[in-house]
C-alpha cells in the first residue's frame, strides 16, 4: 500500500471542474469540522459527527437485522452486560462484572441507536455514558480499576470507552465529555512510566488509547495531550520493528494475536500526525505487508492466524476472528483519513464485503468465533491443532467467546459513519460506497444534503443528488478503486467522461452546486483471477470488489448454545437460551473441486449470471445474492476433511484428476458460510 502517495498533490486536468486526484491537499484545514491543530500534521479528511450520514438500501437493512439479533438483545442476555452489580453502573467502580465487555458492544450498539434514529437504543446507551461520567474520581480515573500483583493498572476497557464517549459527544454535544476526558488524561500523564500500558492488552493496543488522546487535542489544544501521546507511543508495545528489520519476518511482528495485529499495526501510522517522520507511516505499511506477505495469500482481505498466527499455519482453511474483522475495518477507515490512500478504502471493502458477513447468520442472531476463506465444515467440535485454538470455536453460535460476542457490534456502524468524509477544502468525499444519505457543511458552514442511489458493490453505477437551499461552490471527491480500470463520470445527465489514469485516486469535481445537481458514477467490474503464487500456486475469482467462492449446499442443524457455549460465556439470569439457538453447518454437496481455467482468460473462464434484486434488500446469503458465475470444475478425489476435521491443505497448482469436468456455480464469499475461495487449479 503506498501510504506516502498523499505527500505531494498531483492533478490531470480534464475539464475546467473535473480532475483525477490524489485526494485533497494537506495545507488547508476544514473550517466547520475540528481536523489536526498545530503542531500535528494536517489530514485530508476529516471524520464527519456521528448521525450524519443515513444509510439505505442493503447496509440499512444490515443494521436493522443487527439491532434486532445479538447486538440489540446482548444487553438482556449476556451476563456481562447485566445491570446488577456491575461495576460499570457503579460510582466506586466495583462490582462482579466491569472489564471490555461492556465497552466493546456499547461502542457498536449506541452508534447504531443514534444512526437509526432509534429511541431506546439511544435511553439504553445514555443509562450506561450517565454512570460512566458519574464515576470520575478526584484524581481523574474512571470506572472498574484492576490492577495486577506489579501494581500495574489496566487501562484497557477504558480505552474502548473512551471511544464511546467521542461518539456520545459527536451525537449530542454534551459538555460533560471534555472536562472528564481532560481530567482522565492528566491522571494518565501522571501516571509512573515504569507502570504505563505495561499490561499484555493494552501495551498491544495503545494506538486506541493514542486516537482519543489525538482526538481531545483536537478539540481543546491542551499542550499536555502531545506530551500523553509522546508517553503512550514511548510505553507501549512498539509496532515500529518492522522499520529497523532484524533478519527473522517472525520476530519482527511484536505479537501474532490476530485482533492485536488489525488494531496494532495503525499505531505508527496515529503517530505520523504528531512526528510528521515517514518512517512510522511506513512502519505501519511495514507490518501490513509483512503479515499478508506470511500469512495473507488468501482472498477476502485478512490472514490465516485463527487466534494466533503459527509458522507453517498459512493454508486458506486458517482463519481470523470476527474481532480482527472489524477491528481490522476501523483500521482501515483511521488510515483512509489520516493518509487519504484510496488503497486503504479498497482494503475496508474488501473485508466488509468478502469476509466480515459470512462471520454471522443472515438473521444476526449468532456468530462465528473463526471464520475462514476455505471451510467446509461447521460443528461444535474441538478442531486444534488444526485451528489454534481449543474448542468449538467454528460454529455459529450466539455465546462463541465473549470478546467476539460483544466486539462486533462496531463493524457496520463504523462502516457506516465512514462512508463520506469532509475534506481539508472544506468540500466532501465519498470514500466507502453503499446507498446513503449525508448531511453535512461545506464552503465554511453552508449546509447541503446529497443522496447516493445503487446497490454497489453488486452493481456498477452510483447516482448522487444534492439537495442546497443556496447555490454554493465546493469541491466534491468521489473515490476510483483500484480495481476499477475505467470509470466515468456524468453530471446533470450530460455525455460521460473516461477517467484515464483515475484508477487508485479521486475524481474531484469543483463546480457550484445547484439544487438538483446530479452525478452519476460508473465503476465497471470486470473479472479477473489473483493467483496465490506462495500459497501452492491457487485462485481466487474477483468481479469488481466481490471474492467469489464455490457454492456449496448448506445444512444447518441446531444445538444447544448452552451446551456448546465455552466457560467464560455467561447467560444472565432469567434469558431464555432456547430463544438464541447455536448452528453447525454440513456441506450438502461436494466441496473438493479444482478450478479449470481457459487460456482465454478470465472473462472466457466464467460466465456472469444475473437476477433481480432481492426484495427485502439483503444480497448476503446463496438464495437472495443478485449475482453469480458459471464456471468449469473437476473434482479432486484426494482432497478430503481430514483429522481434525477441517477442509484438507491445498496441493501445488496444477493438480491432476481423472474426473469429468463439470459445471460448478460462484457466488459471491460474503454469502458463503461455507466457502472455497482459494481453488486448486486442475487441468482442463
Amino acid at each position: 500500500m503506498p501510504l506516502l502517495s498523499t505527500l505531494a498533490l498531483t492533478t490531470i486536468l480534464m475539464s475546467q471542474s473535473v480532475t483525477v486526484s490524489n485526494g485533497p491537499g494537506i495545507d488547508q484545514s476544514n473550517t466547520s469540522y475540528a481536523g489536526n491543530r498545530s503542531p500535528l500534521r494536517g489530514t485530508p479528511f476529516v471524520k464527519l459527527p456521528l448521525g450524519s450520514i443515513a444509510p439505505k438500501g442493503w447496509l440499512l437493512e444490515y443494521l436493522k437485522r443487527q439491532r434486532n439479533g445479538l447486538t440489540g438483545h446482548l444487553g438482556e442476555i449476556s451476563a456481562w452486560l447485566q445491570k446488577e452489580d456491575n461495576a460499570w453502573l457503579s460510582k466506586d467502580g466495583k462490582g462482579k462484572w466491569g472489564w471490555e465487555e461492556v465497552p466493546y458492544w456499547l461502542k457498536g450498539y449506541g452508534n447504531l441507536g443514534v444512526i437509526l434514529k432509534d429511541k431506546q437504543v439511544i435511553a439504553e446507551t445514555k443509562v450506561w455514558i450517565e454512570a460512566v461520567l458519574n464515576s470520575q474520581r478526584e484524581d481523574g480515573n474512571f470506572g472498574p480499576t484492576a490492577v495486577d500483583e506489579h501494581g500495574v493498572e489496566d487501562f484497557w476497557p477504558k480505552m474502548i470507552m473512551l471511544y464511546c464517549l467521542q461518539s456520545f459527544y459527536e451525537a449530542t454535544g454534551d459538555e460533560r465529555v471534555v472536562p472528564f476526558m481532560t481530567k482522565f488524561f492528566r491522571y494518565q500523564l501522571a501516571y509512573p512510566e515504569d507502570k504505563f500500558m505495561k499490561m499484555y492488552w493494552q501495551s498491544r493496543r495503545i494506538g486506541d488509547n493514542l486516537h482519543s488522546v489525538l482526538w481531545l487535542y483536537n478539540q481543546t489544544g491542551d499542550s499536555f495531550l502531545l506530551d500523553l501521546a509522546k508517553k503512550i507511543h514511548t510505553c507501549g508495545m512498539r509496532w515500529d520493528v518492522t522499520a529497523q528489520g532484524d533478519g527473522d519476518w517472525f520476530k519482527s511482528i511484536p505479537d501474532w494475536h490476530n485482533v492485536n495485529i488489525a488494531q496494532g499495526f495503525r499505531e505508527p501510522g496515529e503517530y505520523f500526525q504528531l512526528s510528521n517522520d515517514a518512517k512510522d507511516l511506513i512502519a505501519t505499511d511495514n507490518v501490513f505487508r509483512t503479515v499478508r506477505k506470511h500469512f495473507g495469500q488468501v482472498p477476502g482481505g485478512m490472514f490465516g492466524s485463527d487466534e494466533n498466527a503459527r509458522k507453517g499455519f498459512d493454508d486458506p482453511r486458517q482463519g481470523v476472528e470476527t474481532c480482527g474483522m472489524v477491528e481490522q475495518m476501523n483500521s482501515d477507515e483511521e488510515l483512509l483519513r489520516i493518509t487519504g490512500d484510496v488503497a486503504w478504502a479498497d482494503h475496508a471493502e474488501d473485508v466488509a464485503f468478502n469476509t466480515y458477513p459470512a462471520a454471522v447468520m443472515p438473521d444476526f442472531r449468532s456468530l462465528r468465533y473463526i471464520t475462514s476463506p476455505n471451510m467446509v465444515l461447521n460443528d461444535a467440535n474441538d478442531h486444534h491443532p488444526g485451528i489454534a485454538n481449543s474448542g468449538p470455536f467454528l460454529m455459529m453460535n450466539p455465546f462463541s467467546s465473549r470478546c467476539c460476542q460483544h466486539n462486533h457490534s462496531q463493524g457496520w456502524p463504523y462502516y457506516s459513519e465512514n462512508l463520506w468524509q469532509a475534506t481539508s477544502d472544506n468540500g466532501l468525499a465519498a470514500v466507502l460506497y453503499a446507498a446513503n444519505e449525508v448531511s453535512a457543511k461545506v464552503a465554511g458552514g453552508v449546509p447541503v444534503k446529497l443522496t447516493l442511489k445503487g446497490n454497489y458493490p453488486f452493481e456498477d453505477t452510483l447516482e448522487f443528488k444534492v439537495q442546497t437551499k443556496t447555490e454554493v461552490a465546493f469541491p466534491l471527491y468521489l473515490r476510483v478503486p483500484g480495481w476499477c480500470s475505467t470509470p466515468q463520470i456524468a453530471i446533470n445527465g450530460g455525455d460521460p467522461w473516461n477517467l484515464k489514469d483515475a484508477r487508485g485516486h479521486y475524481v474531484k469535481i469543483d463546480r457550484s452546486w445547484r439544487n438538483g445537481d446530479t452525478v452519476t458514477l460508473r465503476l465497471p467490474m470486470s473479472l479477473a483471477v489473483r493467483r496465490w503464487s506462495q500459497n501452492h500456486d491457487s485462485a481466487s475469482v474477483d468481479y469488481g470488489p466481490l471474492t467469489f467462492s464455490l457454492k456449496i449446499g448448506e445444512e444447518y442443524v441446531e444445538k444447544s448454545s448452552v451446551d456448546t457455549a465455552i466457560g467464560d460465556s455467561k447467560w444472565q439470569p432469567g434469558a431464555d437460551p432456547s430463544k438464541w439457538p447455536s448452528y453447525e453447518i454440513h456441506p450438502a454437496t461436494p466441496w473438493n473441486y479444482g478450478l479449470v481455467l481457459e487460456k482465454g482468460g478470465a472473462a472466457s473462464s466464467f460466465q456472469i449470471k444475473r437476477k433481480g434484486w432481492p426484495k427485502d434488500d439483503f444480497p448476503f446469503t446463496q438464495q437472495s445474492c443478485p449475482i453469480q458465475l458459471e464456471a468449469k470444475g473437476r473434482k479432486i478425489p484426494e482432497w478430503k476433511i481430514d483429522q481434525y476435521g477441517l477442509c484438507g491443505t491445498l496441493m501445488d497448482s496444477p493438480v491432476k484428476t481423472n474426473e469429468p469436468v463439470e459445471k460448478i456455480t460462484l457466488i459471491p464469499m460474503g454469502a458463503a458460510r461455507l466457502r472455497i475461495s482459494a481453488f486448486p487449479v486442475v487441468e482442463p
